[in-house]
């Protein structure tokens, strides 16, 4: 299905952007991993890939760092598809936030997703190709969850990122949309709902499907937005949250 495409994958030696990457290699594409750690310690991600493209690459990559994201898109080839994934969430009380907290969400979440989105558009209209950028929102961008403040704000302006650089894209066959996972077996949320009772109680109250998400079903929902079957389809935001989103939960 995507035989022939590159693909980029920032955040992508994590659980949800390995999963994403390994699920594009499986569909054909040619998959190129960023994140911010060194090589050595993303190995496990890129072997998983490997296993469907034994071309895959990595590049450590800052997506805050402009100049960082600029010389990762020169070195490639051609971009056909980005999945601007890179995030945190490091969770405070309203009262207690720091602006160090609330400025590291700003950065990575929303600056790094305007970084990587403007670098690769750029790249695409420069080379004259159509391209897929596909950005990670989250649920909390519509509907807050106690104590996550920066992060939902970011996601929110993520939301509106989505929305804007499809309309003006759109000229150039770039199409742009996201997914918006819900509470996923994977890095915070992973960590709370194996290590805090409370945390994975307040969770089964809050999804009407009364589980978490996989990244697996993430990453498919990817897949889809990189893949022919979405090819009338732009400024979406594509929520896979059990239903979570369905009604305000009051923890």
């Amino acid at each position: 299905m995507l035989k022939g495409k590159t693909a980029i994958v920032t955040g992508g030696a994590g659980d949800l952007g390995s999963a994403m990457a390994r699920q594009l290699a499986q569909n054909g594409a040619h998959v190129v991993i960023w994140d911010i750690v060194a090589q050595a310690d993303a190995a496990a991600a890129i072997e998983r890939v490997r296993a469907h493209d034994r071309r895959v690459e990595y590049a450590e990559v800052d997506v805050r760092d402009r100049a960082s994201v600029d010389s990762a898109i020169a070195a490639l080839p051609q971009v056909d598809i980005v999945c601007s994934n890179a995030g945190i969430v490091d969770a405070q009380p309203f009262l207690e936030l720091s602006g160090e907290n609330w400025q590291n969400h700003l950065d990575i979440n929303l600056t790094g997703c305007f970084n990587v989105c403007q670098a690769a558009a750029r790249r695409m209209v420069a080379d004259g190709r159509p391209g897929r950028i596909i950005l990670t929102s989250s649920w909390v961008a519509e509907i807050p969850w106690p104590e996550i403040t920066a992060y939902t704000v970011s996601k929110a302006g993520v939301n509106m990122l989505v929305k804007q650089t499809a309309r003006e894209l759109a000229p150039h066959g770039i199409l742009v949309n996201a997914v918006a996972p819900g509470i996923v077996k994977a890095g915070l949320a992973g960590r709370q709902l194996r290590e805090e009772p409370q945390y994975a109680a307040r969770v089964a109250k809050a999804i009407p499907l009364g589980a978490p998400g996989t990244p697996e079903e993430i990453a498919a929902a990817v897949v889809y937005l990189a893949g022919p079957q979405t090819a009338y389809m732009t400024g979406s935001i594509l929520t896979l949250d059990g239903g979570c989103s369905l009604f305000q939960f009051d923890s």
